[in-house]
């Protein structure tokens, strides 16, 4: 038990209220795919998540630096012993209403989007690319924030500009892709490609604020480098391999999920602490 007042609930988390413009995120076992909550949690994964991005928010800070923003951490030891390594002390912010997301590989939505219509939303792309293909830069392409339940959707630069205002949006685009190139070049010294990932700010007095999670199996795709393959659906250290489990289950996505066989829980734990284990140098313990 926490003994502190419940903020709010997650897919994933659960945020407290811990006083003096903080709060206490926990990150539970919990999984979601395709929108639901699925009922089987995945061992280790909640403090896979936060030791990931705590490390990742250390490897970000100078890209942070260079833009005056900063991020949301206050402590990753300051926390109730209960949830010791699952929990992290950070500032409250006033989330923005939209997802960062930077790609860099064709993949998943974006796939299908760009065989449609040659781009992803307002970003043309070159022809000629399959599943998996290494895009000429990385993009900027945002999507909304939908409550529980619903559908995050992809949306136009310009409607980030309607949300935000201008010189917020192009502040948001830069800084996207800026912490993504970062991050790629950190993975790809660790062997792994980070074809794609999301971000999410907030502001404070100080300005633009990075929060949530960072460069986590759960917000990002991570392949290995030496598997990459274009035209092929890639081997994965996230949660794609669930979505392609319970694609092949032929679950409809409308009725409540299915129970994960133990084989795909013990699989998916090997996944994320690989991209932990990769990707920090460090054992997970």
């Amino acid at each position: 038990m926490i003994d502190l007042p419940l903020v709010a609930r997650g897919k994933v988390r659960e945020a407290y209220d811990a006083g003096d413009d903080r709060l206490l995120l926990v990150a539970s076992d919990r999984i979601s795919a395709y929108d639901s909550v699925l009922p089987t949690p995945i061992p280790d994964k909640g403090r896979v998540l936060t030791q990931l991005s705590v490390w990742w928010f250390d490897q970000l800070a100078p890209v942070l630096s260079d833009f005056g923003a900063t991020h949301h951490l206050v402590s990753a030891s300051d926390v109730p012993p209960s949830v010791a390594g699952r929990a992290i002390l950070v500032r409250r912010l006033e989330m923005l209403p939209v997802e960062c997301v930077a790609r860099g590989y064709l993949s998943g939505s974006g796939t299908v989007e760009y065989q449609r219509t040659g781009s992803i939303r307002d970003v043309p792309l070159p022809a000629g690319l399959v599943e998996g293909s290494r895009l000429p830069e990385p993009v900027f392409t945002p999507s909304t924030k939908a409550e529980q339940g619903a559908h995050d959707e992809a949306i136009s630069f310009a409607r980030v500009v309607e949300l935000v205002g201008a010189e917020r949006a192009d502040e948001l685009r830069e800084l996207t892709l800026a912490l993504y190139r970062r991050g790629a070049e950190i993975a790809h010294d660790a062997g792994i490609v980070l074809a794609d990932t999301k971000f999410e700010f907030g502001v404070d007095a100080s300005g633009l604020v990075l929060g949530d999670e960072v460069l986590t199996p759960d917000s990002s795709r991570f392949w290995p480098a030496t598997l990459w393959s274009p035209g092929d659906v890639q081997p994965s250290f996230d949660k794609q391999y669930v979505r392609d489990w319970l694609t092949a289950s032929g679950w409809d996505r409308v009725s409540p999920p299915p129970e994960l066989p133990a084989d795909v829980v013990a699989a998916t734990r090997e996944r994320y602490v690989t991209a932990y284990e990769r990707l920090t140098g460090r054992s997970f313990t």
